[in-house]
């Protein structure tokens, strides 16, 4: 019955591809031959959600496990949300089409902090209570890991436990739990606290938290004795092992990211202040040549994609690039398959990779620069020169590129308005690099496009503790900019700042946040991340509804002795090197990149490849 009501919808909304499933290399096994039915979520739309590796990775993982199937679920846009309601049709997964809430367990993944109040959307479309408290065995165990995960507080009451780190080992451990509770006949409390055993996994309803008159934490502990002081993040170690999926679903409608991706290396160690990832994911792992050329192989073989992707967060530092990169071009050259090297520093010794793997096809380069003067790039460890930008667009540009990307952010620590005209400076001297090319040499068509986000502090960063510029001082600089940016041949594009300020909130809110989010859901707040969606009024009234104020969160300085939401995770990096690295920071001192000179950041107590340094780092 719920079939044919699905079916009945699908002509009445944008990409019904986005509802049908069944596409080439998805997995559908028997029902009734598992123990443990696992419904994989994406809090936003197919398109979104299907480029995701973490997703592909995971849903790889526990297929492969002979008692357990996992299904896959994305955010329904709000025209099919809105029929769903109407018609009574409840939250189902793509693969069977199985009412959500019939699953054992409910993964959901934290990517982007604006995303929160479309995991109430589909819990509340599945009809399963929407905070943890609620629930009975009639409801999945709902689960959430990703980048978010680490500042978990904001989502504590609807998430029954969140995974932390790498999710390739832990979620088969979390299974293997939820799978022997049900076997056993314990109680859902007592399979919460069986999951808080495992390493990296947080059940916020096992902890309790108070808060001083001023509004700041006072105290974070556990409330039972399953429920570990510390949660040290999940880490895998040497990624060859790792599992990695082979047969690839290909959807049957574009996508944002539709080829092949290959993760080279995961981490990155370069020490951006500004950059959560590059703290959560440490240290640097690397997969094989070998192990990558078999992947890209049999991914060719499964999707017939004609273009690969080297994924990582800094795809110029893998240790064999250009090895990598001719011998992939030598398999698949000849078939047409471009090779794309997203994630390109500019310091990286790339340019002849570039040129090599540019023969089949030339993409768009894109650079990130992040500030406009070399003062505020020490500021945040960025470790590139105007030089270093100037060399490498020129060398673009000679090579026969004629589009080029330039990222940067606005708001940053210390930033004053030199910062922000270096930037419109640095976007004409680009332009100015294209013109002294030749005719007869330079590519026609110049298109250079600049980019400037607003700065979130993120917790794990040295600028944790600092304050985001409000967002009167937000709407100025971006006016300003505008204003210098008016060159010819480039195009200026720039980030909401009303979203960026709701983003800072989220990202080192506390549990208090939780009755924000669902007091905004509740006013019909859903896919944030997206413009022409985000309601903003929504958003301060539901602060309003809780006697909270936003500015609190986004706007406010916090001091070092300050108990942080997050404290209690242990992310490999410590505090007291985040510390430190903050006030280089406001001294303008750089630091190197710790491959080169272990700085004792803290991820030589649990990582195998940082440990050859420890002797070193305890002496610092």
């Amino acid at each position: 019955m719920v079939r044919e009501k699905i079916d009945a919808l699908l002509d009445r909304v944008q990409k019904p591809a986005r509802y049908t499933g069944g596409e080439m290399n998805c997995i559908v096994k028997p029902w009734e031959s598992v123990d443990i039915h696992y419904l994989f979520a994406f809090p936003d739309v197919y398109e979104v959600g299907m480029s995701h590796l973490g997703s592909k990775i995971l849903y790889d993982v526990i297929n492969r496990r002979e008692d357990a199937l996992c299904e896959r679920v994305y955010s329904p846009w709000v025209d099919m949300a809105d029929l769903m309601r109407q018609t009574g049709v409840p939250l189902f997964s793509l693969e069977t089409r199985t009412p959500a809430r019939r699953f054992d367990m409910l993964g959901v993944t934290l990517q982007y902090e604006m995303s929160y109040t479309n995991i109430l959307e589909l819990l509340d479309l599945a009809g399963i209570p929407l905070r943890s408290a609620g629930r009975t065995w009639e409801d999945p165990i709902v689960l959430a890991g990703g980048p978010c995960a680490f500042n978990p507080e904001p989502l504590h009451a609807f998430i029954d436990a969140f995974v932390i780190g790498d999710g390739e080992e832990s979620t088969g451990q979390t299974i293997d739990v939820v799978r022997e509770c049900k076997r056993s006949g314990v109680s859902r409390q007592e399979c919460l606290r069986r999951l808080a055993a495992i390493p990296g996994v947080y059940v916020p309803s096992l902890y309790e938290a108070s808060y001083h008159a001023d509004g700041t934490l006072a105290s974070f502990a556990p409330i039972d004795a399953a429920a570990p002081a510390v949660v040290r993040k999940c880490l895998v170690q040497n990624l060859d092992a790792a599992a990695y999926p082979e047969d690839v679903i290909v959807p049957y409608t574009e996508i944002v990211h539709d080829r092949i991706m290959l993760e080279v290396l995961r981490g990155c160690t370069r020490g951006c202040r500004f950059c959560q990832a590059g703290m959560l994911y440490r240290p640097v792992r690397e997969r094989s040549v070998e192990t990558l050329l078999r992947l890209a192989q049999r991914q060719f073989e499964a999707t017939g994609y004609e273009n690969i992707s080297l994924s990582s967060l800094s795809t110029g530092d893998y240790s064999c690039l250009p090895r990598l990169a001719h011998e992939l071009m030598q398999r698949f050259e000849e078939r047409r398959v471009s090779i794309s090297l997203p994630s390109l520093r500019l310091d990286s010794e790339v340019k002849e990779t570039l040129k090599e793997t540019q023969r089949v096809k030339k993409t768009s380069l894109t650079f990130a620069p992040e500030a406009g003067t070399q003062r505020l790039r020490d500021v945040i460890n960025k470790g590139i020169t105007e030089e270093d930008l100037i060399s490498s667009v020129h060398d673009a540009f000679e090579g026969g590129w004629s589009s080029v990307k330039l990222y940067f952010m606005m708001g940053l620590p210390t930033e004053t308005e030199d910062d922000l005209s270096g930037i419109a400076d640095l976007a004409q001297k680009v332009v100015q690099q294209y013109f002294q090319i030749p005719r007869g040499v330079r590519a026609r068509g110049l298109r250079v496009t600049c980019s400037a986000a607003c700065f979130v502090p993120k917790a794990f960063t040295p600028f944790q503790w600092d304050a985001q510029d409000t967002l009167e001082r937000l709407e100025e600089k971006q006016r300003f900019l505008r204003e210098k940016m008016r060159i010819k041949g480039v195009e200026f594009n720039w980030h909401e700042p009303h979203v960026s300020f709701m983003e800072a909130c989220f990202a080192r809110g506390d549990r208090r946040l939780a009755d924000v989010l669902e007091a905004a859901w509740r006013r019909g707040c859903r896919f944030d991340g997206w413009s022409d969606q985000f309601k903003y009024d929504e958003w301060i009234a539901a602060f309003g509804d809780c006697g909270l104020d936003p500015h609190f969160y986004a706007c406010r300085e916090r001091s070092r002795d300050e108990l942080l939401p997050w404290a209690f995770i242990d992310a490999g990096v410590t505090q007291r090197y985040l510390w430190r690295e903050r006030e280089r920071a406001l001294q303008g001192v750089t630091t190197p990149d710790c491959r080169q000179d272990c700085q004792g950041c803290g991820m030589q107590r649990m990582a195998e490849s940082c440990k050859k340094h420890m002797g070193e780092a305890g002496a610092r």
